[in-house]
């Protein structure tokens, strides 16, 4: 089966037809997903994505504080995390990092939430879930003052970053997760990094809505096109595309110390 590592299935664009995107994804062969639930807390997504989490047997959960609403952190909500962490279902923490393409956050303010996350996510070892737009250099500065030495370090979430960036992620025991955009037709220096990634460290995943992979690009995104990206990856690492999806399964199961043969009733051990 396939799993899709990443996702966000909260969003309003599947508020008329979740359950129809879902289907199609199970139909098609993907057995897990991981919804990311803090995608836009401002919209609620913190709360929207855990009633997901619950009503879904094959869906589990990733919670932090995405560096967009860095600025929102506070002790508050950082206490809504707190409490949100110890649901069953909850694996990793994340979406967390920096982003500064956007800037959305002020980049202070983004690396001191991103820091404070990161060593509550210790604490509690928890994988973490990383972002990370054009801040290669002060993202692999902090994981080495932050994250040396964890057992199950994480994800980079999406990559679209350098070889510099993928190779110190290599070397800090992190798995690299593909999107759609591995697909798109003038992103040749992607695939490169992508053929160059350790086949026990890939991951696949959507990002869904967003980034919809050939030939769907500019489309609504959704679960079932994780495919896509593993027959991308599939055809780079000279694999058949259900091998390539039995590889990253394991991966992500092994990761999140999952049972990969039965979603519904798996048990978790976060220590």
């Amino acid at each position: 089966m396939f799993v899709d590592s990443h996702c966000h299935v909260d969003f309003h664009s599947y508020d008329e037809d979740r359950e129809a995107v879902l289907n199609r994804a199970r139909a098609a062969g993907v057995g897990m997903m991981l919804e990311i639930c803090g995608g836009d807390i401002a919209r609620g997504s913190l709360d929207i994505g855990m009633r997901i989490v619950d009503r879904e047997p094959d869906i589990y959960g990733a919670v932090g504080v995405h560096p967009h609403d860095a600025a929102a952190y506070d002790p508050s909500l950082e206490a809504k995390l707190l409490d949100l962490m110890t649901h069953p279902k909850v694996i990793a923490w994340g979406e967390i990092g920096l982003d500064y393409y956007y800037d959305r956050s002020p980049r202070d303010v983004q690396r001191r939430v991103f820091a404070r996350q990161m060593t509550l996510a210790r604490e509690r070892q928890l994988p973490i879930i990383l972002h990370i737009r054009d801040a290669d250099e002060d993202m692999i500065a902090m994981l080495r003052d932050y994250w040396t030495g964890v057992e199950r370090p994480g994800i980079f979430h999406c990559f679209s970053g350098s070889w510099k960036l993928m190779e110190a992620g290599v070397e800090l025991g992190f798995h690299i997760s593909f999107s759609g955009n591995v697909t798109f037709r003038k992103n040749h220096e992607l695939r490169e990094i992508a053929r160059a990634v350790p086949r026990e460290r890939l991951l696949i995943e959507t990002d869904c809505p967003f980034l919809s992979p050939e030939p769907y690009r500019g489309k609504r995104n959704e679960p079932v096109r994780v495919i896509e990206v593993a027959r991308q990856l599939a055809q780079l690492h000279e694999m058949d595309v259900a091998d390539l999806g039995r590889l990253t399964t394991m991966n992500f199961c092994r990761l999140f110390r999952l049972e990969a043969a039965a979603p519904s009733a798996v048990t978790t051990a976060k220590a």
